[in-house]
């Protein structure tokens, strides 16, 4: 049992450092719960054709990156790659396009998939996610995209971008594939890459390989081929994003790594994380919907990693910590001044006020170390000598200043010590 170890790919979120990744967690959050977006929980695993479906046979993700497996009843499921499909299956399976439209949803959970670890990829991987269900209007585009900048926003970030781009819809797609399609035919590509071409031709935009780039440098491009409604779309979309206070800059050649996204189409990425830039993106999806049996409805949303986020936090020196996990700290000192303890801890806890006290026999010394690291402002010292003068010993951590106070006025003096000091601060 001693040589267990986490798998290849996957890491363990750990105090402290726990604290700054729940902080960026709720950091990215929060501008989804004010815009009125719903939180929604879907399982860890679906069936595979959830994926291979909705993502897109042709993507490395479905062709490579998937942990696929059959349960004992012989069903095929995999662990979630990412949480877009997820999301629309539970929009289709509990009917809620019968409702007000569009329904805004978000959810935060680890997605999974099968590749080679590297800093900032990783096998198991945490993602913000929100979506935004049933009606197609470039205002609504222009708000999820101004959500996911005001997150990183929110964190302090600075170094980051907004790729935008369109890519088109069924009115001006079929046109282009087959442009995109000659053009392609007439290069140097090995058969797996003329395979992915053969079922959607933009996967090869998104080769990453150096001999693959460096022949696509005259490859028609969607943006300059968009129908007349879609390129209105489009120019509501990034005049919508102007009003909003939202720069970006415009990204002819993204292409984002699943098959779903039409139309409004973006990512975010970082100038401070190398080969690995890439924090979060989305865009449209207008036919995911019907791909997975459900009605033919609209929809657009992003997803960011979080522990993408808080690697672009780390590099340009931010403090993301969230608040100390305890105010106030008890520290007794014999077994008459342990029941206090425990009792004041719970009428501070039960007050709203994040309390602890010290556990198993400890000395002053070693007690008052518990306090410090604990990361309280306040401490109430109580050893014997106060008991039997009816006293606590009310300590403020941060200056070193203290005073006794009764023992039936402690949890009032202390909860007022500890407002106090978040007022201050």
């Amino acid at each position: 049992m001693s040589g267990l170890t986490a798998p290849k790919g996957t890491f363990d979120v750990l105090p402290p450092d726990s604290a700054r990744f729940l902080a960026v967690r709720d950091t990215l959050t929060a501008p989804l719960r004010r815009a009125g977006y719903g939180y929604v929980e879907t399982p860890v695993f679906e069936e595979t054709a959830v994926f291979s479906r909705g993502v897109g046979e042709s993507t490395d993700v479905v062709t490579k990156e998937m942990y696929t497996f059959d349960d004992r009843g012989g069903r095929s499921l995999t662990l979630r790659p990412e949480l877009t499909a997820g999301l629309m299956r539970a929009f289709i399976e509990h009917r809620l396009y019968s409702g007000s439209l569009p329904v805004k949803l978000w959810t935060v959970g680890s997605a999974f998939r099968y590749e080679r670890p590297q800093a900032g990829r990783y096998r198991h991987f945490t993602q913000v996610d929100m979506e935004a269900l049933g009606v197609d209007d470039p205002a609504l585009d222009a708000e999820v995209v101004a959500l996911g900048v005001q997150g990183f926003r929110d964190l302090g970030l600075t170094d980051f971008e907004l790729l935008l781009t369109s890519l088109g819809d069924a009115t001006c797609r079929p046109q282009y594939r087959e442009l995109l399609v000659a053009y392609l035919e007439k290069l140097d590509l090995d058969e797996e890459t003329r395979r992915r071409a053969a079922i959607n031709p933009l996967r090869v935009l998104d080769d990453k390989r150096p001999e693959v780039q460096a022949q696509l440098d005259e490859a028609p491009l969607m943006v300059d081929h968009l129908s007349d409604s879609t390129k209105a779309h489009y120019d509501a979309v990034r005049q919508h994003l102007t009003d909003l206070g939202v720069t970006w800059t415009e990204a002819p050649r993204l292409v984002r790594g699943l098959d779903y996204y039409t139309k409004t189409t973006f990512e975010f990425v970082h100038n401070g994380l190398g080969a690995q830039s890439a924090i979060g993106g989305g865009g449209r999806y207008d036919g995911l919907s019907a791909a997975l049996g459900g009605p033919d409805v609209s929809g657009i949303g992003y997803a960011v990693g979080v522990d993408r986020t808080l690697l672009a936090v780390q590099a340009e020196g931010l403090d993301v910590a969230a608040a100390a996990g305890v105010q106030a700290f008890v520290v007794p000192l014999g077994a008459e001044a342990k029941r206090l303890a425990v009792r004041l801890v719970g009428q501070l806890r039960s007050a709203g006020v994040a309390a602890d006290t010290v556990y198993g026999d400890r000395g002053l010394k070693g007690a008052m170390k518990a306090a410090d690291r604990s990361g309280a402002s306040h401490a109430v010292v109580v050893g014997e000598r106060d008991l039997a003068d009816g006293v606590g010993q009310l300590k403020d951590l941060r200056t070193g200043e203290q005073r006794a106070v009764p023992v039936g006025d402690l949890f009032e003096a202390l909860r007022t010590a500890v407002a106090q000091g978040v007022v201050e601060n």
